[in-house]
């Protein structure tokens, strides 16, 4: 079986490798990929820094071209790529295919945004003097990204990190580098320069705590878990450098009495379930008012009946498998938590077995559950759901909120005054309504509040806020 190398200045480095597998199928080896040392990494970061000012000062035309280039073969192979995809992390194949979709979007936009680089000019409070206004790269950017979207997240910090004139170290979640490692390819083959862009695949304990230990990495931005964010956070401030945390969310969807029933179950079906739960997205609280609560939990018991896991490989799988043992074990682990805290399991919470063997559980529901819960407080990041009973809006709204997350919030309700009220007060950074809490645009920012996100948002062109520093320059005429 092929090695799959790191790229390290340009050149494809080995090294031990561990095996990719399949979360469908435990049998099925997706590739080997290679494992970087310390020394690797420390490769890599000089790499990136000895590339950066001729690359800084590359011109447009040049990284244009290079991110288009990597766009169109991305959307090209969309349907190998998407496969690969739910071959690793176990997304079913329409969502490892849209998501491969997303990444080419995100490479197109950013391909647009290196065209649209602009500045200010502004007249000075003193005679004679003019101001300009201007951005420039921070240096070598260091991304560590997570395994529940291999491709997705890697483009949406790659590519804007390269538009902006960045170089950088790119270190994937080590269970999931296959689509990372495409990406990287196909970038390189685009004909970046060596150096720009550095791939060191390999364990957090190595590759990720030697980019937070070297003063050499101007900037990091990470996905991931709060604890390994605070890491990220403590070790950037001894080094004075720009951070930016995506971490967890314990995301709510409200349904109110006057809810669509049929829109506010496939919401939050959708919103709880799909992608198997594992997005920080994902929402695990469903806030029910009283007057709709019982007809709710009967159709979403209902609705969940109809649900197919299976391969994610599998034409009608609707959810495929967890992405690996320890995962599955953490959520069997709440869901003993949530029956042990007094909450009722009204549906799923069982281990299934398929044909060929993988990490299958069944959607879960529990009801009768409250906000003080384990069930209600913690991110489990899987098919795992509550429904919170509430006596009206103020309560469901108070219940939404009290949270040390902020990411996403969501409500179902045909009152304009009731949805225009929660846009305002979810104390989120994002809001849907009568939408699903996960899915987002490409082009307009992501990120969120409390314990979820530090720093500037990604996405869209409010990514320049974190790949950029804002220059002044005086002259006097």
């Amino acid at each position: 079986m092929t090695l799959h190398q790191n790229l390290i200045n340009g050149e494809w480095a080995g090294g031990d490798a561990i095996p990719n597998i399949n979360p469908s199928n435990t049998n099925d080896v997706v590739g080997q990929y290679a494992r970087a040392t310390a020394e690797d990494t420390l490769s890599a970061i000089a790499a990136a820094k000895a590339a950066f000012p001729a690359w800084s000062r590359s011109g447009i035309l040049e990284r244009h071209a290079i991110l288009r280039k990597t766009a169109d073969e991305i959307t090209a192979r969309k349907d190998e790529l998407g496969r690969l995809l739910s071959r690793e992390e176990g997304k079913t194949l329409p969502e490892g295919i849209g998501e491969t979709l997303r990444a080419a979007q995100v490479f197109d936009f950013f391909a647009g945004e290196v065209l649209r680089l602009a500045g200010e000019v502004l007249p000075s409070a003193r005679p004679n003097i003019g101001i300009e206004i201007t951005r420039e790269p921070v240096g070598v950017v260091g991304i560590i990204t997570p395994w529940n979207f291999p491709i997705a997240i890697p483009a949406w910090k790659i590519a804007p990190a390269l538009a902006y004139g960045n170089t950088v170290v790119f270190k994937p979640a080590e269970l999931v580098p296959g689509c990372s490692w495409a990406i990287v390819d196909i970038l390189h083959r685009a004909g970046l320069p060596k150096g720009v862009l550095n791939l060191v695949m390999g364990k957090g304990s190595v590759v990720g705590q030697t980019i937070l230990d070297s003063a050499d990495v101007n900037a990091i931005t990470f996905t991931g878990s709060v604890g390994t964010g605070k890491r990220v956070a403590a070790a950037s401030v001894e080094h004075m450098r720009k951070f930016q945390l995506e971490m967890g969310g314990k995301n709510p969807f409200v349904v109110l009495d006057d809810a669509d029933l049929n829109v506010a179950v496939e919401a939050a079906v959708n919103s709880g379930f799909f992608s198997t739960g594992q997005r920080c997205t994902a929402s695990s609280r469903i806030i029910v008012t009283e007057g709709i609560h019982d007809r709710f939990v009967a159709a979403m018991t209902e609705r969940l009946k109809s649900v197919v896991v299976d391969d994610a490989l599998k034409a009608g799988t609707h959810i495929g498998p967890v992405v690996d043992a320890s995962q599955l074990k953490q959520d069997e682990d709440y869901i003993a938590i949530g029956q042990k805290e007094g909450a009722k399991l009204a549906f799923g919470g069982e281990r299934l077995t398929r044909d060929n063997p993988g990490f299958y559980l069944q959607p879960t529901l529990f009801t009768e559950a409250t906000n003080q819960m384990r069930i209600s407080r913690e991110e489990i990041f899987g098919p795992v759901a509550s429904v919170i009973r509430v006596r009206d809006y103020d309560e469901a709204l108070h219940t939404a909120n009290d949270t040390p997350f902020g990411l996403s919030s969501g409500i179902a309700t045909t009152s304009l005054k009731y949805a225009t009220h929660f846009k305002r007060n979810a104390e989120a950074g994002m809001v849907m309504v009568n939408l699903p809490t996960a899915g987002v645009d490409f082009h307009v920012p992501f990120g969120g509040r409390k314990g979820s996100s530090y720093g500037p948002r990604e996405q869209g062109k409010y990514a320049a806020e974190f790949y950029t520093i804002l220059k002044t320059a005086y002259t006097l005429a």
